[in-house]
């Protein structure tokens, strides 16, 4: 699941009310059956936390820390050494453990995070903005990671990268201005704003025959003029009626017309265009 809203739209907050860092002035937090006001302990037990901007014991080894998070999580004497290793196994750190936190890079005091977060064998796994600051050989690697963890765990994440949201999350909120907007799958939320008779044609008209196209294909609705390229083509919007599909029609009555086609796609929806939608729609 991820929390996702601009900067300053209440996601950090939201998780640290989640986490019992603070209070909720109204309504409860239930986490796996455990109120976070009455039963903090039993609740916050069942949570593994990872706060933006990896806060970490920097003189620490990356053993050293994982294995002093295990013992703060009260995790068994008898297992706690085989389960520090099995997650630094996990995490990917294996290679990095006897090294100095300080040292390493922003990529791994993130992956030593997570880490310090699962080690105490937590159901859920609450991760704020866990790919920021990081450069894309690394985002890739912590987002396979988390998907990872989504196989065993609840994951809830808060991200304003919806390309984050999108390849890694199964189930969106969307908050703005500190209220919920929306909650619902990345892909039903993109099927909102789809336009599933929509074409994007790029031609090469030299005889300017295009501006005629609608009248002589009855079933287009709307032909727009997206833009000119330099190389002399041209890129249109195309919309037609319901139920209608043009890609053939379209084929058959250009080439009649000497219209020759470079490219022709349909419109695809992005979760971009579904969250300007919402928050549009939230602001009226």
């Amino acid at each position: 699941m991820d929390f996702y809203g601009p900067n300053g739209a209440g996601k950090s907050t939201t998780m640290n009310m989640l986490t019992g860092y603070i209070e909720q002035t109204e309504g409860d937090i239930i986490i796996d059956g455990y109120d976070m006001l009455k039963r903090p302990k039993k609740a916050k037990k069942e949570i593994g936390y990872m706060p933006e901007g990896v806060p970490l014991y920097t003189d620490l080894t990356v053993k050293e820390f994982v294995t002093y998070m295990a013992e703060i999580k009260k995790v068994d004497r008898k297992t706690r050494k085989e389960r520090v290793e099995k997650i630094i196994e996990q995490t990917g750190l294996k290679d990095v453990e006897k090294k100095l936190i300080k040292n390493l890079s922003r990529g791994y005091k993130q992956r030593v995070s997570m880490a310090g977060a699962l080690v105490g064998e937590p159901k859920i796994l609450i991760l704020d903005e866990p790919t920021v600051g990081l450069d894309p050989k690394q985002i890739t690697e912590i987002r396979n990671l988390i998907k990872e963890l989504g196989k065993t765990h609840t994951v809830i994440l808060s991200s304003h990268i919806l390309s984050e949201v999108s390849q890694i999350c199964n189930k969106v909120i969307i908050i703005n201005k500190g209220k919920l907007v929306a909650i619902d799958t990345p892909e039903n939320l993109e099927n909102k704003v789809s336009n599933k008779n929509c074409i994007y044609v790029t031609v090469e008209d030299t005889e300017n025959k295009m501006k005629d196209i609608k009248d002589k294909i009855k079933d287009i609705s709307k032909l727009e003029l997206i833009k000119e390229n330099e190389d002399g083509t041209k890129e249109y919007m195309i919309e037609s009626k319901e139920g209608i599909d043009l890609r053939k029609i379209l084929f058959t009555e250009l080439a009649k017309e000497n219209i020759t086609i470079f490219e022709m796609k349909k419109a695809d929806s992005t979760l971009e265009e579904a969250f300007m939608k919402v928050i549009e729609g939230g602001n009226k």
